[in-house]
């Protein structure tokens, strides 16, 4: 057996998912996102297939696409990149993430994680070989900080991670957060590694922010990762694109070869229909979503598992010492075995480094349809005697 996996198991979103499927409860806990997908990139799809349009594309993924990437990158997130040398459309945002560990870093390299991180993150870069040191973000509004940061800079430093909007907090990277990083990482000379997956979904008239957009030097070391699947409720296509600069990308494209070959090529095509969509649509996205939070984060608090307010995606960090759990996953557990609704534990987003552990937390995901939320709504409050 492979001793990079000594240690590793399946993550707990993913126990949770069939641990919900076993006793037929509600899943709030892993981002499945079963939502509809939009006509037009589910139509582009099937007629690419009907087209035989099902052949390798480019490692580095269909030029169309990427050019209408490039469009987007410009015009939303403040991006300018070469679509012929510096995107690579990938088999998902997580093969993105794995690319940028093989290709741009080595083994016994350290990476800076603010927790609570993506799990997957951090087990990714465990199978790779590269070591992940754990940043402790600030006080109820989790905020990034230039001096948790430095705190955690050893010699072996090469990257920096930064998940803005967070899963699994919802929290959203401002500027001066993104200065304390692009300074840390100009003083120690690191590369910054960006998951925006869900840039799309905001709230409250909040700004997404691209980290490589701030500045020319920041975007000189920027790997800035972003992805489909969320905004197009299509987790099951696989697909993500990665923005960098070209010397970057030339070794994510070598790596995504060699790894997945490329992404799939139907697929493809039906997610650049996407980007044809007018703004109403995310507009009406991010009002749909708006709902939902308040529905769930409302419905949280009348329960007495007082939620952190989410700023973007659709995750809520909900905290249930109230229930006197001896652990989150027994809450967690007794949250599908009493009231018929899945969480995630939230020791499933922290190391146990620090002070926070995530032992009193729980990870409640709002992807689903209003009716479906609204029957888990009235669960938790049946539960609850409320």
């Amino acid at each position: 057996m492979s001793r990079r996996l000594e240690g590793l198991a399946q993550s707990d979103i993913r126990a949770m998912t069939r641990a919900a499927d076993a006793a037929g409860a509600i899943n709030l806990g892993q981002g499945i996102c079963d939502l509809p997908t939009p006509a037009p990139v589910a139509a582009a799809a099937i007629a690419a297939i009907e087209a035989r349009k099902s052949t390798y594309t480019y490692a580095e993924g269909d030029a169309g696409l990427r050019a209408r990437i490039a469009a987007k990158l410009a015009r939303v997130n403040g991006i300018t990149a070469d679509p012929e040398t510096e995107i690579v459309v990938t088999a998902g945002s997580a093969a993105a993430f794995t690319c940028v560990l093989h290709g741009l870093l080595d083994p016994g390299d350290e990476i800076l994680v603010p927790e609570p991180y993506y799990g997957y993150h951090v087990g990714a870069a465990r199978v790779a070989g590269v070591v992940p040191r754990y940043v402790q973000l600030v006080g109820s509004r989790l905020r990034l900080t230039e001096e948790a940061l430095r705190a955690r800079v050893t010699e072996r430093t090469r990257a920096l991670v930064l998940c803005t909007p967070s899963n699994p907090s919802g929290r959203m990277l401002d500027r001066e957060e993104i200065g304390a990083a692009e300074r840390v990482a100009e003083d120690h000379d690191l590369l910054v590694i960006t998951d925006e997956i869900y840039e799309s979904i905001t709230y409250d008239g909040r700004q997404h922010i691209s980290p490589a957009s701030t500045s020319e030097a920041m975007a000189r070391r920027t790997v800035t990762i972003l992805g489909l699947s969320k905004t197009f409720s299509i987790t099951g296509w696989r697909l993500g694109y990665v923005a960098a600069p070209a010397a970057f990308a030339e070794k994510l494209k070598l790596v995504h070869d060699l790894f997945y070959i490329c992404a799939p090529t139907p697929l493809q095509h039906g997610v650049a229909a996407g980007f044809d969509l007018p703004d109403g649509f995310f507009d009406e996205m991010r009002i749909d979503y708006s709902r939902k939070r308040d529905l769930v984060v409302g419905t949280l608090r009348e329960v007495g598992l007082t939620p952190l307010v989410p700023e973007g995606a659709y995750y809520v960090l909900s905290d249930v010492s109230c229930m006197g759990a001896g652990s989150a996953r027994e809450a967690a557990m007794r949250l599908i075995d009493e009231a018929g609704v899945a969480t995630v534990p939230g020791t499933a987003f922290f190391s146990g480094e620090h002070d926070e552990d995530g032992s009193r937390l729980v990870r409640v995901c709002y992807a689903k349809e209003m009716g479906v939320l609204e029957e888990a709504c009235d669960r938790l409050r049946r539960w609850a005697g409320a």
